[in-house]
């Protein structure tokens, strides 16, 4: 954990204004580890009708197959009542479902409880969602993919899809700039908030450009682990994790052996897999193995979620190792986080005698101006 000589660091709430809470899909199957799956599911759905849609649809108070919604901001579904809805499923996107766990979703407004449209509209090639994990460890998680997780708040870094709207305090760049010599970017403070955030989600700033410019080179590190976008993470030659056993057609065991280093799924042998990646836990779940149960925990015969691969996907191999070679390399990282030394403070006290704090009202709301229409219930286009 960083290193601070005080106790007047300003809350991460106050730096990122605007936090929306997670999305509350209601029911478990419109998300899935693979597209195919969901497009059959959706088929299912529509070959049924009646009370049996009803049923496998999975109502809640929130939502019934009657239910009249508009379409996501950004997507294509359809707008007409489910119960009966025609036409192809709408094209699966890529979700954070879990901690280090993307999956897939439809992206139908009809499905989901509480889908945060706002989240959507703000979705786009340059943002970044910070999302609180509750963990004292590792309490953020950056993700550039709609996150799923809950209990904790997320903080879009940008308040429209274009990136020229930051998600921080207004004025807070501009002070930072002045005691840094240089003006730092909504990128670089994203950066900074992940690699020095305490216990507590206070984010202890400095005037020290040295000191800056570390934690700034050491929370990009960490972005990019765990954003996945770009060029692919890779371990040096002897430490990539390799499938050394093929793995059966469908396992269901998981089963870790820390003197070999090596990750047991039934016959099948991965390694090899160092203790901190099958350690790494988040708000008390070992990754690895919540990873795994997503992919093979049985489904209730009959429902759309027993509907899945007969067999275990490739894809799925990669991506296991690929989640251990980022699990491997952020624990590298820890050493460097404990060992960031918060020199020249600058306080929520020194925030609030700049003018930066306290942050206007209109900086916790979403923007209110956009730049497209959305399509309403049955077709009608919503006033925004």
């Amino acid at each position: 954990m960083p290193s601070v000589t005080h106790d007047d660091a300003p809350p991460l709430a106050d730096l990122m204004p605007w936090s929306v809470a997670p999305p509350r899909p209601g029911r478990a199957w419109p998300t899935a580890p693979d597209p195919g799956s969901l497009r059959a599911r959706w088929d299912a759905l529509l070959r049924a009708g009646g009370p049996d849609r009803e049923t496998l649809f999975e109502p809640t108070r929130s939502r019934t197959a009657h239910s009249a919604v508009g379409q996501l901001p950004g997507q294509s579904s359809g707008t007409e009542r489910l119960a009966r809805a025609e036409g192809p499923c709408a094209e699966p996107v890529r979700v954070l479902a879990a901690p280090f766990d993307e999956q897939w979703l439809i992206p139908d407004h009809r499905l989901l409880d509480v889908a945060r449209p706002e989240l959507w509209r703000v979705a786009g090639e340059r943002q970044v969602f910070l999302v609180e994990t509750g963990d004292d460890d590792g309490p953020l998680l950056a993700t550039s993919l709609l996150p799923l997780l809950r209990p904790g708040r997320v903080r879009p870094l940008y308040r429209r899809p274009d990136g020229t709207e930051p998600n921080l305090a207004p004025g807070l760049l501009d002070h930072l700039g002045a005691l840094l010599g240089e003006r730092p970017t909504a990128a670089d403070v994203l950066a900074w908030i992940l690699a020095a955030v305490r216990p507590g989600l206070t984010v202890p700033l400095t005037g020290d450009a040295d000191v800056w410019a570390a934690g700034v080179e050491l929370g990009r590190r960490m972005l990019w682990l765990m954003r996945r976008d770009g060029e692919r993470p890779k371990l040096p030659g002897g430490r990539r994790p390799y499938v050394r056993a093929p793995l059966p057609a469908r396992p269901l065991t998981l089963h870790y052996d820390r003197e070999e280093e090596t990750l047991h799924l039934d016959e099948g042998r991965v390694s090899p897999v160092p203790p901190e990646a099958w350690d790494h836990e988040v708000a008390g779940v070992r990754v690895l193995q919540a990873w795994f149960a997503a992919r093979t925990a049985a489904a209730e015969p009959g429902t759309l979620a027993a509907i899945r691969p007969a067999t275990w996907p490739q894809a799925w191999t990669s991506e296991l190792l690929e989640l251990v070679t980022v699990l491997a390399l952020l624990a590298e990282l820890r050493p460097r986080r404990a060992a960031l030394e918060v020199t020249s403070p600058v306080t929520a006290a020194g925030l609030r005698r700049a003018g930066v704090l306290p942050v206007p009202a209109a900086a916790r709301r979403p923007a209110s101006v956009l730049d497209h229409r959305e399509e309403g219930p049955d077709g009608q286009f919503a006033l925004l």
